[in-house]
């Protein structure tokens, strides 16, 4: 089984180097990923250094040439963001509870302001995460999401029983991501596989609970020569 980890073309178009985590894969040194909390703060990755060493945190940016920053997750979704010619990039990690929170909002806002006033549009690509088929919710859950996204959030979930739904998390990232300002047409899914399906490639802790593994991505600014030592 390959441990090379999965790209997408929305972003390898834009020559934005990145990779969405597979079971072995790792990112590349010098990665800075926060200590995710499931929430919807965001954090500049040249601003952590002199704050603290891991900060708490659910999405992080950056805009200087040739850092990288990056998520886990092991079921929830996975976003990659770059300014669609490289002033910046983002990684975004969104369960249900960070979608309900706005962290998807508050990711693209941040890349926004770090990329600069006369910074071209956004591009993201979702990953691999918890797929419909394999990810069930209860009112509450759904609730909290509509709170956030409005009614057409209830078109991601489907009724299995009495206040249950099976939810379509990549779909409300996608959702999210065009409420934030991120045209569909700019959204790939090219990466967007069910975790818990696929046994062989991810980690899932809906599947495997608590000795579940992690799966890492990452994202990094690309250098001006075109060289980036952000390769897995």
């Amino acid at each position: 089984m390959s441990s090379v980890p999965l790209v997408d073309p929305m972003l390898a178009r834009c020559k934005v180097p990145h990779g969405f985590g597979v079971r072995g894969s790792v990112a590349p040194e010098g990665c800075l990923r926060p200590r995710q909390v499931h929430g919807a703060t965001v954090v500049r990755a040249e601003e952590w250094r002199a704050s603290h060493p891991e900060p708490e945190a659910d999405a992080v940016v950056a805009s200087r040439p040739g850092a990288v920053v990056g998520v886990v997750t092991a079921d929830c979704v996975p976003i990659l963001l770059a300014a669609s010619e490289g002033a910046g990039v983002a990684a975004v990690h969104a369960g249900w509870r960070g979608l309900a929170l706005g962290v998807v909002r508050a990711g693209v806002a941040a890349l926004a302001r770090s990329a600069g006033p006369g910074a071209p549009g956004v591009v993201a690509a979702i990953g691999p995460h918890i797929g419909a088929c394999c990810y069930e919710v209860d009112a509450p859950v759904l609730d909290a999401i509509r709170a956030e996204l409005g009614t057409a959030a209830l078109a991601s979930a489907t009724p299995v029983r009495t206040d249950h739904w099976m939810l379509d998390l990549g779909a409300l990232a996608a959702l999210a991501l065009e409420r934030a300002g991120v045209p569909r047409a700019s959204i790939g899914t090219a990466a967007a596989r069910c975790t818990a399906c696929d046994r062989e490639r991810f980690h899932s802790y809906r599947r495997d609970g608590a000795r579940a593994g992690r799966l890492v991505h990452f994202v990094a600014v690309p250098c001006p020569s075109g060289g980036n030592r952000a390769e897995a």
